[in-house]
């Protein structure tokens, strides 16, 4: 599908600066059956890239974060190519005023994720992604960088919450790394390691509108990652899965073979 990526980028940019931007750590917060954050900000914000993603592409559906089970679920079956949202992933950060969080957008054709674009309104960070064309931030071309660390010298984004106790137990008490960092946004945190700012990454339960763009953007950029089962991550599925992922070859096999995943 012939796709104006910088058209896409100008869609998203601007519709964070005139909506999120101006209710940042200025909003209401609400929680949803799950536990999880939901502000005014993120409902506005999917209404209105919906409707300038309708104007500029009429023809593809968009499955979002503040949607329904049902509707997701539909969406996803039709096999049609659609966008896939998270109007503001990091909601807690965001209504929290902490400013880590960032908006998510794929493009799923097919089964895959053709277009991806994650970004970061405080810091006016847009990271991009086509396949095969390699991942970009702010239009400059993101690719691997070896560090020739040993894991024990690595940082590590990762979200404790959600691991199993017995493995959060073992990295408590069998620290493999350097240091640990949470910090809130897994889109933000996986565009983070394909630009270099952290080695490892791990997070045991995140959903497709989670990870669909940035995981596009972290392959593009040379970097690798599986779930805790060792399995590639799927763009055709709502089941939430964990991820593993590193930018750098070598740390990737050192992680892999600490957390016992083979990937496949």
């Amino acid at each position: 599908m012939n796709i104006n990526l910088d058209q896409i980028k100008e869609i998203v940019t601007t519709c964070s600066k005139e909506v999120l931007l101006p209710r940042f750590n200025a909003v209401e917060r609400a929680y949803k059956p799950d536990g999880s954050v939901v502000t005014e900000a993120d409902l506005i914000m999917q209404e209105q890239l919906i409707s300038r993603l309708n104007e500029a592409y009429p023809d593809i559906e968009l499955l979002g974060e503040e949607m329904t089970a049902e509707q997701q679920q539909s969406l996803l079956a039709s096999g049609d190519a659609l966008w896939c949202l998270d109007p503001v992933d990091g909601t807690s950060n965001f209504a929290a005023g902490l400013p880590y969080f960032s908006v998510s957008l794929a493009l799923i054709e097919k089964g895959r994720v053709t277009l991806a674009i994650v970004y970061d309104p405080i810091r006016d960070e847009c990271f991009s992604a086509q396949r095969n064309q390699g991942a970009h931030l702010n239009g400059k071309k993101l690719s691997v960088k070896e560090t020739g660390l040993s894991l024990k010298k690595a940082i590590v984004l990762l979200d404790f919450k959600r691991l199993s106790p017995k493995l959060a137990t073992q990295l408590v008490t069998d620290i493999p790394y350097a240091s640990q960092r949470s910090l809130g946004s897994i889109a933000l945190e996986l565009c983070w390691i394909a630009a270099g700012r952290g080695h490892l990454y791990l997070h045991a339960k995140q959903h497709l509108w989670d990870y669909a763009a940035a995981q596009l953007i972290l392959s593009e950029a040379g970097g690798h990652a599986c779930t805790l089962e060792g399995k590639a991550l799927s763009s055709n599925q709502l089941a939430p899965c964990s991820t593993v992922a590193a930018l750098d070859k070598s740390l990737f096999v050192q992680w892999c073979d600490y957390l016992n995943v083979t990937p496949e």
